[in-house]
């Protein structure tokens, strides 16, 4: 099932993985960050994760990059970048909220990283289910 938000979609990819598609030139508001959380609140009560896929360039209020990926319930997020600046804006931000120690990872998206984005986001939710 794919949702429209004011943003972008979210993808339901299975009972606990999510797919975030932005839209082109977007700049993602702490609001936007605050509809983004309730969809995913509502949709996984449980752990979960997700899949940033970076089709497209989009940029963050800073507001927003102190806000995003919050959640309790988020256990992995796979960044799939399909070039230099995506994957530069990942890193920035992950640098930005180094704090927080996100269990991110990073998949190219020109050499089968959606795959392998999604069987990395598996594995990672068993494990953390393993460990509770």
């Amino acid at each position: 099932m794919i949702f429209d938000l004011s943003f972008g979609t979210i993808g339901i990819i299975s009972e606990n993985i999510a797919e975030v598609i932005v839209n082109e030139g977007t700049i993602m508001t702490l609001e936007m960050c605050e509809e983004y959380d309730a969809f995913l609140e509502e949709q996984f009560p449980h752990p979960f994760a997700i899949l940033v896929n970076k089709l497209h360039n989009y940029s963050y209020t800073f507001e927003a990059k102190l806000h995003i990926a919050s959640l309790e319930n988020l256990r992995a997020i796979a960044s799939v970048t399909y070039n230099e600046h995506g994957a530069q804006e990942t890193k920035k931000l992950v640098k930005r909220r180094a704090a927080d120690n996100w269990n991110l990872k990073e998949f190219s998206g020109l050499q089968m990283g959606r795959h392998k984005a999604l069987e990395w986001l598996e594995t990672e939710l068993v494990d953390s289910m393993i460990k509770k």
